[in-house]
């Protein structure tokens, strides 16, 4: 068992928003006693090619709280994403909220620092946000006491979030036949990420479990929400037992054949900064793309 501060008898109500373009989900969490509710995972739309923002994902969810009355407490990155861009400034301009990330953002502000060329101008001190979780750090939403698990391991920033009987396990895990995410990022590890995987199964088996991500494997439906207990059972990748040592010759050899994320480099330098896309010299919006720098 777990020995974070689970509280099962607390089910928040979990809306969830996919977006194709990045196949990430996001989510709308509401306190049922109350109009309180948090947005997990934002997406910021861009058209790469074009060098092109739009903010179509991030009105909706927009809309969605707007026409419920509800009242934005939090808007909760659960790690810095190489996959798609936080549209979290732009939602925290229209509603408030304050922004909150693992404590870990620090380390991988200084690697993409580096690898980005970034100047003394871009802080590293995770200042950008309004709230850095440290291991076990709580906040509340409305009525609901929500908790950060550090789950490392696919980055060396990743959290776990629990609120009540709801997990948003970033991309620490998939959907039982989508296995665990890649762990050759720099800072990385497989064999945290196994560690962090435990971790998050020992929570109690039936604790809905919210992913951030989902590719529809074998060309089933898009899906997004399991439980604990499902993915101890069923998960091609650590479930039924599989030991620490498979994970780890399973990952590795895996992460050797993939591509790395369209996104990535955009993705990085906007997510580094809570979503703000860097400017240059005169003030332009501007990304850069170090050669050979991945």
């Amino acid at each position: 068992m777990t020995d974070y501060p689970v509280n099962m008898d607390i089910k928040p109500e979990v809306e969830a928003f996919f977006d194709p373009a990045t196949n990430t989900i996001s989510y709308i969490v509401t306190d049922p006693t109350s109009n309180a509710c948090a947005i997990v995972d934002s997406v910021m739309d861009i058209d790469y090619a074009a060098g092109r923002i739009t903010y179509d994902h991030a009105d909706e969810l927009i809309r969605t709280i707007q026409e419920r009355g509800c009242k934005l407490e939090w808007i909760i990155e659960t790690h810095v994403h190489a996959d798609h861009l936080s549209a979290a400034p732009y939602i925290q301009e229209k509603l408030g909220g304050k922004i909150g990330i693992g404590a870990k953002i620090l380390v991988v502000q200084d690697t993409f620092g580096k690898i980005f060329n970034e100047g003394t101008e871009f802080q590293r001190d995770g200042s950008q946000f309004d709230a850095l979780f440290e291991d076990g750090d709580t906040y509340q939403i409305g009525n609901m006491t929500a908790f950060a698990m550090y789950t490392p391991g696919h980055t060396p920033a990743c959290m776990t979030h629990v609120i009540g009987d709801a997990a948003f396990v970033g991309d620490t895990l998939f959907m039982p036949d989508g296995g665990s995410a890649r762990a050759d990022f720099p800072g990385g590890d497989a064999e945290t990420l196994y560690d962090s995987i435990m971790k998050v199964l020992a929570l109690p088996d039936e604790t809905r479990l919210f992913m951030c991500h989902d590719y529809g494997p074998n060309g089933r439906d898009i899906q997004w929400e399991t439980t604990v207990g499902d993915e101890k059972a069923h998960n091609i990748h650590v479930g039924a037992g599989k030991t620490k040592e498979e994970f780890v010759k399973m990952r590795t050899e895996r992460d050797a054949t993939l591509d790395m994320p369209k996104l990535i480099i955009p993705s990085l330098q906007v997510n580094m900064r809570a979503g703000e896309v860097p400017t240059d010299k005169d003030g332009n919006p501007m990304l850069k793309v170090p050669v050979n720098g991945l």
